[in-house]
């Protein structure tokens, strides 16, 4: 029998470890079943604790031909480790989420059948019985024991494999393999060393790059730093630094927990400030990985990107970004979503931005522009209040600038505030910097160049205008007021003309008025082709419904009425684009995003519209429909992601056209004529084509056949309806178009227009009298599902008196919800009266037994509860884990929908599934309000879960000091004890919160309390890293030596962590240096087999035995060989380590390094003396050891020299010269 590596078989137990967390995740991702949901994740973690320390054995156990022998049985044939790692295979298949149509409301569901999840304990249960039996390392009876019960566990797995095959539904093929009994072991072995294979893999460096970068694109896709690079760009030198030296921004910077609110007026320069604050303090902090800066432009050009959501998860992204590793809670909210394709709640947003704002000592975040962040939804107060929360909870300090608005400037009353206004010198800097650009007789004459600067700071008189430049070619930079002053002097023939001018410059509130008519009117004096080109670019940019690439815009202005293709000679030239338009725009550097140079730009165009372009929105709609009928497109339905794309990217207004051209129909005041003559309202080809590209969304980056999983067959009526154009509506349905005709979801063109919100649409489509208007797509969802669900209150009422069934319920993952599930969801009370009104059933649930009002509490929509209450909804109703109105509003922090719950009478100890109360959940999410509440009308504080959690193990587990507080003065005992003996002072160590462990330590909690692995506050602080927390309980006494079930003191686990400083803090203490564990092991042992170099040099300083052997007889030296630490090895060797010291099994350092393949540790032992002929108990070599383990690269690496074979039996193996003289025969031992 060949020898087995034992780094392989690690492996191979690795590989099954981590198939066993994965179906872990799976576990917890579900929401029902509670008891047999953690029964199963209990059997599956005990699995995996086992291996856990089989693979320590493996690892660390020196008795050698034992050890490998056992676990090779392990993972023989018809072994445990197959048959486990093929029943894991069948519950995470059984486990993971089916794709669907939407994720509205969804969750994922328990999926066994009861005779399933038996199987599945059974089949568990008896792999795990032989994984226990292996512990004992008896090889005979171990194997026995493996013979014994093979023909029954693999008939126990094969009925698994059958009973959840047959119930698979949509999880099938991911069974299918699994399904034939001759095979399965096979595909086991396989699979357990494709496992294998992906170990490897992500050990490469290159993956786990490209792996963060995935996560991080799944949070957003949206960056800010090329508008930051481009504002800053713009910056001219020396602009700005008045703010920086300000006492106020001084201030700011150096204390935490402090905002800074700078408020001007349009045009003031508050973006490039912005841009300069973000260059100061990425400078400032770029080497400090304590710091974290994160940043948001907002722009009301995208509000479509920049909701509430939106710029959480941006923020999210930028302190993700700043951290060495991405932090664990946005890993844990990737894995969570990822699976199962859906997007994180605002709520779950918020903690993890809350937790990776903690991770850093001191955390930044500057927001430009916060007038321009859409109101509607909440967006803006969302935003304020998570910001301002972060500021109290995580000491950020906050950096704002806006226009100064009433309802703005109330959030910042009391803290510092800095208004931002022209500087002088900054205006003196920019009209200096633009003079060269002037008429040349203007250089010339140093009196003339002094009126400019003299008139041009009166005109710009309490302006900033070092803000919005211009970039044109390599021209300076240029700015907003200022520079349209300057520029209208452009072209001026003499002196006397320049002064003219000049004195005729405005000012005060009508500056930018006046100063946009003048350009205007200057652009309507060039000759006629340059004329329309600039009236052309400024209706595109201003009317365009999501900012613009220049090649966009390049394409839009080629495009002919009439024509099938596009003439690229026809393309204008990005140069004379902007040039034509008098300064009034810009191209973004880094972007490559046309645009006005300001937001008061554009509010003058929209003003003005009909005087400057008045026919614009129907030009557009014409160019997009031509565009989309082009020949090109006829090839109709792409089938693959990479064709969708490449169409995209050859054909750069596509995207824009297919997205935008029914909205600029729709809002055109007369549609074109000439929209009538393009075939694409009819050709299916070129239909199906668009509506591809409007409707297929790549979510991230990993996105596989996201082009696929759109609707096919979208008609010319659909995509009107879709879009609400009413006048192509009526052209078509003229024209003899079905009106009520079916895509292949299902969906009519009446049910985009009601989910659209397109009354007139809705109302001419029922008209025709051929439309059902209760017609349900695949899904089962009607018309009214859809208006319901988007508020649209007016169609509700149509699609109601035309006969919609107000109580029609949905399939699919929409699980049996009706409109008024809807509506109460979403907070749409008029909705929801209306469906009310009609006879909606109030009770009506789904299957997670969720009422209306279920959700209505759940959400905090008050209102709607007592609408629902009024029409007799039940107070007491328990959806189908038992959890109550009254516990879904304390869970979630609704205030209000409490108070109303408790003052109707709801039940204050109404336990679930998991036996908690409305207090046990309010007291874990930290709602301090909420708690008072509930205790005051009787809560009991002492109430505990099925995992014996009680309110305050919760809100200590949470870190929530306030309520920690609060429920101690109630009298909640402080050594209440879960199932794991874990007190509320051991969960609050555990995860570092600092502030509620020293609260605990001042009410009395015990420092020594023990969990059920004996491990005390102090032993779990040192773990964990808690250096703080640590200090906190070293204060109050708590005992230095105290050993678990391990016998590992908190010194021990400090240095296994590689926590220097903690290590520096036990040993000022008194810690015991040479403590040792069961296995013998001290904390500098522990150090060198971990590889932390800087505690080894530590514990050696302090006087650390170098000599100290474990219970295998391996030294430090010995373990840090093993391992593979070169610069321990070199450390230990030159504090005079034993480089001969032999463990139990007679294996040198030497001989542990050359079997682990450890090149450098081999070579630089050997150059110290180690000898490589020093024989185990084996009779081994450390020559024999490298040749078995096939590493003769270490052998290559040495000084050429007579020496026996690498087999250790006498048989010449080099030569001098370092050939092979003859080849060594297969090792006795092993043959």
């Amino acid at each position: 029998m060949t020898e087995m590596d034992p780094l392989s078989t690690s492996a191979s137990i690795i590989a099954v470890i981590q198939l066993s967390s994965e179906v872990v995740k799976y576990i917890n991702a579900t929401v029902e079943a509670t008891k047999e949901r953690r029964r199963l994740r209990d059997e599956v973690r005990a699995c995996e604790y086992i291996l856990q320390q089989l693979k320590d054995e493996a690892d660390d156990s020196a008795e050698g031909k034992a050890w490998l022998e056992t676990i090779k049985a392990l993972e023989a044939p018809d072994a445990p480790l197959g048959r486990l790692w093929t029943a894991l295979n069948v519950v995470k298949a059984k486990l993971q989420p089916k794709v669907g149509h939407g994720k509205i409301l969804a969750s994922l569901k328990w999926p066994f059948e009861e005779n399933e999840i038996e199987k599945v304990f059974g089949t568990i249960e008896r792999e795990k019985s032989l994984l226990q039996l292996a512990l004992h390392n008896n090889f005979r009876k171990l194997v026995q024991e493996i013979n014994r019960t093979s023909i029954e566990n693999r008939k126990q797995l094969m009925e698994l494999i059958q009973v959840i095959s047959a119930h698979s539904g949509d999880s099938e093929y991911q069974l299918s393999e699994l399904k034939d009994g001759l095979t399965f072991l096979q595909i086991s072995q396989a699979g357990l060393h494709s496992g294998l294979d992906g170990l490897h893999r992500l050990q490469d460096n290159r993956e786990a790059i490209e792996e963060r970068q995935s996560i991080l694109n799944w949070l957003t896709p949206v960056e800010y730093a090329a508008q930051q690079s481009d504002f800053i760009g713009r910056r001219q030198r020396g602009t700005g630094q008045w703010l920086l030296d300000s006492p106020e921004f001084k201030a700011w910077l150096s204390t935490a927990k402090q905002t800074l609110f700078c408020p001007g007026i349009p045009g003031a320069g508050k973006t490039i400030l912005t841009s300069i604050v973000i260059e100061e303090l990425t400078a400032r902090f770029r080497n400090n990985e304590d710091v974290g800066v994160a940043y948001l432009y907002c722009n009301f050009r995208r509000q479509d990107e920049q909701k509430a959501e939106d710029l959480l998860l941006s923020l999210l992204k930028q302190l993700s970004q700043g951290m060495a590793s991405i932090p664990r809670s946005v890993v844990l909210l990737h894995d969570k979503h990822k699976e199962l394709q859906t997007r994180p709640s605002f709520e779950e947003i918020s903690g993890a931005l809350q937790s990776v704002a903690d991770l850093y000592s001191r955390s930044f975040i500057v927001i430009d522009a916060l007038d321009e962040c859409q109101t509607s939804g909440g967006c803006r107060t969302r935003l304020l209040e998570e910001i301002l929360s972060l500021k109290a909870k995580c000491g950020t300090n906050f950096f704002v600038t806006s226009r100064s608005i009433p309802e703005i400037n109330e959030w910042f009353n009391g803290g510092l505030s800095l208004e931002i206004r022209a500087s002088p010198d900054d205006v003196r800097r920019y009209v200096d910097g633009h003079i060269p650009h002037l008429p040349s007789f203007v250089g010339r004459n140093p009196g003339l160049q002094e009126d400019i600067r003299s008139e041009t700071g009166k005109a710009v008189d309490g302006m900033y205008v070092t803000l919005f430049v211009v970039m044109s070619g390599t021209n300076p930079a240029r700015f907003l007021l200022a520079k349209l002053h300057l520029d209208s002097l452009v072209g001026k023939r003499s002196p006397k003309a320049v002064r003219a001018a000049l004195s005729k410059l405005p000012s005060g509130s009508e500056a930018y008025e006046r100063a946009y008519k003048d350009a205007m009117e200057r652009i309507e004096g060039q000759v006629t082709d340059q004329e329309e080109l600039a009236k052309q670019v400024l209706s595109w940019v201003t009317l365009a419904k999501r900012p613009l690439k220049t090649s966009e815009i390049q394409h839009a202005l080629a495009v002919e009425v009439g024509e099938s293709e596009l003439d690229e000679d026809n393309l204008p030239q990005v140069e004379d684009m902007v040039s034509v338009c008098a300064g009034l725009v810009t191209v973004d550097k880094e972007s490559d995003i046309i645009r006005l140079v300001h937001y008061t730009t554009q509010a003058y165009f929209e003003r003005t519209q009909k005087q400057w372009f008045p026919n614009a929105e129907s030009d557009m709609a014409t160019i997009c429909v031509t565009y989309l009928s082009f020949g090109v497109f006829e090839s109709g339905f792409c089938q693959t992601d990479a064709e969708l794309e490449d169409r995209l990217r050859s054909n750069q207004l596509y995207d824009y056209a297919a997205h935008n051209w029914g909205h600029h129909a729709r809002e055109a005041y007369l549609l074109h004529e000439k929209i009538y003559d393009c075939d694409f309202l009819i050709s299916e080809a070129k239909l199906y084509a668009s509506s591809q590209a409007l409707m297929a969304v790549k979510q991230n980056l990993g996105s596989r056949e996201y082009s696929q999983r759109v609707p096919r067959k979208m008609t010319g009526l659909h995509l009107a309806a879709y879009f609400g154009v009413e006048g192509v509506v009526t052209y078509l349905l003229s024209g003899g178009h079905e009106p009520d005709v079916k895509e292949t979801c299902g969906r009519t063109p009446l049910s985009w227009a009601a989910e659209n919100g397109h009354d007139a649409v809705v109302v001419r489509l029922l008209a025709t009298t051929q439309v059902n208007a209760d017609s349900k797509d695949k899904w089962s969802q009607t018309p009214l599902f859809y208006a319901a669900a988007n508020s649209h209150e007016v169609i509700v009422k149509l699609l109601l008196r035309n006969g919609a069934n107000v109580d029609s319920k949905n399939t699919g993952n929409y699980s049996q919800r009706t409109p008024l599930l809807y509506a109460a969801a979403n907070g749409y009370a008029d909705i929801a009266k209306a469906l009310l009104e009609n006879g909606a059933a109030v009770d009506s649930n789904d299957v997670d037994g969720k009422t209306p009002l279920v959700y209505a509490s759940m959400n905090g929509h008050e209102a709607i509860m007592q609408l629902l209450f009024d029409k007799g909804a039940s107070l007491d109703w328990k959806d189908k884990d038992d959890r109550t109105l009254l516990s879904w509003a304390a869970q979630n922090g609704h205030d209000a929908a409490v108070q109303l719950l408790l003052n109707k009478g709801a039940d204050l100890e109404s336990k679930d599934k998991d036996s908690r109360t409305p207090l046990s959940w309010a007291a874990q999410t930290g709602y301090i309000a909420i708690i008072r509440l509930l205790i005051n009308f009787g809560a009991d504080v002492e109430s505990m879960d099925v995992d014996g959690q009680t309110p305050l193990l919760w809100a200590s587990l949470k870190g929530h000091e306030e309520v920690v507080q609060l429920l101690s003065d109630q009298g909640a005992d402080l050594e209440a004890k879960d199932i794991g003996d874990q007190t509320p002072l051991l969960w609050a160590v555990a995860n570092g919160h600092d502030g509620v462990v020293r609260l605990l330590l001042n009410k009395g909690a015990d420092a020594e309390s023990e969990d059920v692995y004996g491990r005390t506050p102090l032993s779990l602080a040192a773990y964990n890293g808690h250096g703080e927390v640590v200090q906190l309980l070293l204060d109050k006494g708590a005992d230095v030596e105290s050993e678990d079930v391990n016998g590992q003191t908190p010194l021990s686990w400090a240095a296994y962590m590689g926590c220097e400083a903690i290590v520096r803090q036990l040993l000022e203490k008194g810690a015991d240096l040479e403590s040792k564990d069961k296995r013998g092991q001290t904390a500098v042992t522990w150090a060198a087999r971990k590889g932390h170099n800087a505690v080894v040099r530590h514990l050696v300083e302090q006087g650390a035995d170098l000599e100290s052997k474990d219970v295998s007889g391996q030294t430090p030296l010995s373990w840090a060989a093993y391992m593979g630490c070169e610069a321990i090895v070199r450390q230990l060797l030159e504090k005079g380590a034993e480089l001969e010291s032999k463990d139990a099994n007679g294996r040198t350092p030497v001989a542990w390094a050359a079997r682990n393949g450890h090149d450098a540790v081999v070579r630089h032992l050997f150059e110290k003396g180690a000898d490589l002929m020093s024989k185990d108990t084996d009779g081994r070599t450390p020559l024999s050891w490298a040749d078995f383990a096939n590493r003769n690269k270490a052998i290559a690496q040495l000084p050429r020299v007579n020496m026996p074979s690498p087999s250790g039996y006498g048989q010449p193996c080099l030569g001098v010269e370092g050939k092979m003289v003859s080849t060594p025969p297969p090792s006795p031992l092993f043959s």
